[in-house]
């Protein structure tokens, strides 16, 4: 038994590192693709290096500050709701224990212990800690490493201010006939490896979320870049 709860502890473990590093991946997804659409929109109106460096700059703010506060607000949510049910839980295991322990027998006999494994196991739990033996089986919580808002929204801020620096810098660095071509191209490959990286993160088909993250980044810059250039060449 103890192994088993080892092997789940390191389990779920892992499994919040890989659900982290996933939401890293796509937040700088989101800052490449964003601000990339943004300083090629404003590219195919201007060449003023000032203009797109104020346009570059404000997107990446406002889009890390936004992606920052929506996870804040998100992960906040989802802490207080498993804190409302480790506290009902509690009172659960306070009002009626052997129901509880009922409860936890079932729970590991779904599991595939036999019957008697199952409730020598729930009562060896129950005995060490009732509440983390029921946060982890029943709610799939652990009391020890509840989610931290300001964990995610910084880490949220930081993906995408490092995906966004990528098109910001790209667009204002080269002399302005090389702006496009340089933004373009390093854009789609910053894109070919953050496809290739969720794609690894969630075991799917490399090359087809690598298309899928490039064709999704151009077509963004297209569209906007049509747009800038259209208004850029009405006098918008």
């Amino acid at each position: 038994m103890t192994d088993a709860t080892h092997d789940e502890a390191h389990g779920g473990a892992l499994g919040s590192r890989l659900n982290w590093l996933r939401a890293a991946v796509l937040g700088a997804n989101d800052g490449i693709v964003s601000t990339a659409g943004l300083v090629v929109g404003v590219a195919g109106a201007t060449d003023d290096r000032s203009a797109l460096l104020t346009a570059g700059l404000a997107g990446l703010l406002a889009g890390s500050m936004s992606m920052a506060a929506g996870e804040y607000v998100s992960v906040s949510t989802q802490r207080d709701s498993e804190k409302a049910a480790l506290a009902m839980e509690k009172r659960e295991l306070r009002e009626q224990p052997e129901a509880e322990l009922a409860e936890l027998t079932d729970l590991l006999a779904e599991r595939g212990l036999s019957r008697e494994v199952a409730r020598e196991a729930a009562e060896q739990l129950t005995e060490r800690d009732a509440l983390r033996a029921h946060a982890r089986v029943e709610l799939g919580i652990d009391p020890d490493a509840l989610t931290n808002p300001w964990h995610a929204a910084w880490a949220s801020f930081v993906a995408f201010t490092a995906g966004a620096l990528l098109p910001l810098l790209a667009i204002v660095l080269p002399p302005p006939d090389w702006r496009l071509a340089v933004t373009v191209l390093s854009v789609l490959g910053a894109l070919a490896l953050t496809g290739w990286g969720s794609a690894r993160l969630g075991s799917a088909d490399v090359r087809r979320a690598v298309l899928r993250n490039m064709a999704g980044g151009a077509l963004a810059m297209a569209v906007t870049y049509g747009a800038g250039a259209l208004l850029g060449a009405v006098g918008v």
